[in-house]
């Protein structure tokens, strides 16, 4: 196969370049040479983005799997082996950016020796680790089906629905617990975002945005390999979203209520300004569209309010991990481009790696056995064969 040199291709290897560069400087001259990062701010843009918003990100992958197996709604079941991919794909990159943030990453195996099962941090890190370890076993179905190994497939279901109840259980507690990492900070993070509900908040939004990137890979994933896009399914995923976001919402709203800020949340000031931010890409503007039923049966509708929706949660989790601790500070953290070079590999590699798995394993498997069908009834098994190999190209 000639490989083409289009305009994403090159984005990518400059990307690729620039980050194994910063990936060079960080692990031979440390992390004071590629990162802003200090005493007053030792917890930058990896925390805040590769870790919080990566997490939440890859929450997709409980979601579906939990509403079909726990709940029975079989019509998501469709979306749910590129939603576990995704959250597989999210983890172990997750796994990868936190190497980049620890002083010393080769100690990181150092909590399963040391156990501290009063820290926060080790309860986050050990529910990581078992979760990616239950998510590769969901996953793993997807290339035993494309080598034909039926056997291990057959083990693999008779533990599925352990699997699931492990999944949801695990991504419940470190979900939740990446919002507990804050609480021990009351003095340094700022009243808008302190909160005893954080642990509550942190879940919660987790689920909406589970749901808006489920909606949004489906349509990338429609768009960038040509499949057809499954309307009805993503009609159902946006109305979950419009209640997701309500909940979340509500929540908000009675925390601030509770602890008497909503008079200061509408007063201008710097951190008033990327609240107001906030919340209007992740409630006013999605509840909005999405309140209208013109636009949940639109998928331009829905592509748009899923965007909106992950873009307002992202800037909670960068509210929360860094504008939240300027004012305690003194001073407005900048990451280097180094530090952004780093984020922008880790994504690039992310997407590359999700079309890889699409274009050689059965992450479609309903779709692609459809087509099969149909070409072997109309032109025969040598055709069908052919055609289906020269797609896989």
């Amino acid at each position: 196969m000639k490989f083409k040199l289009t305009f994403w291709r090159v984005v990518f290897i400059v990307i690729m370049g620039l980050g194994l560069y910063s990936t060079f400087i960080r692990f031979f001259y440390g992390l004071g040479a590629v990162s802003n990062m200090s005493d007053q701010f030792p917890w930058g843009l990896w925390i805040g983005f590769d870790l919080l918003c990566g997490v939440m990100l890859a929450a997709g992958g409980f979601c579906i799997v939990g509403a079909v197996y726990l709940f029975n709604v079989e019509r998501l079941h469709s979306v749910m082996r590129p939603a576990v991919l995704t959250a597989f794909l999210g983890y172990v990159l997750f796994i990868v950016g936190l190497l980049f943030d620890l002083g010393r990453p080769w100690y990181i195996w150092h909590q399963l020796i040391y156990m501290n099962p009063h820290s926060v941090m080790f309860e986050v890190g050990i529910c990581v680790m078992a979760y990616t370890t239950v998510l590769f076993f969901e996953f793993l179905p997807n290339v035993l089906e494309r080598f034909n190994l039926k056997t291990p497939i057959k083990w693999i279901k008779k533990i599925y629905a352990v699997l699931v109840v492990l999944g949801i259980l695990l991504s419940t507690l470190h979900q939740s617990s990446l919002g507990s990492l804050y609480l021990i900070m009351p003095s340094k993070l700022h009243p808008f975002w302190y909160t005893p509900a954080l642990p509550f908040l942190f879940f919660g939004s987790a689920i909406a945005v589970g749901l808006a990137m489920t909606i949004f890979e489906s349509t990338q994933s429609a768009k960038a390999f040509g499949r057809h896009l499954e309307l009805p399914v993503l009609v159902e995923l946006g109305g979950a979203l419009l209640v997701a976001l309500w909940v979340n919402a509500l929540l908000r709203f009675e925390d601030y209520f509770h602890r008497g800020m909503l008079g200061q949340i509408v007063k201008p000031s710097y951190e008033a300004y990327f609240l107001w931010l906030e919340l209007a890409l992740a409630f006013v503007i999605p509840i909005a569209m999405l309140s209208f039923k013109k636009v949940r049966l639109s998928p331009n509708g829905l592509y748009l309010a899923s965007i909106c929706t992950v873009l307002g949660f992202i800037t909670n989790r960068l509210n929360v991990s860094l504008t939240g601790f300027e004012t305690y500070v003194g001073h407005h953290y900048m990451p280097k481009w180094t530090e952004f070079s780093v984020t922008l590999m880790i994504i690039a590699v992310g997407f590359a790696l999700f079309g890889l798995a699409v274009k050689y394993l059965p992450i479609f498997p309903e779709e692609r056995h459809a087509v099969k069908q149909r070409l072997r009834t109309e032109t025969g098994p040598v055709v069908a064969t052919a055609v289906l190999g020269h797609a896989g190209d």
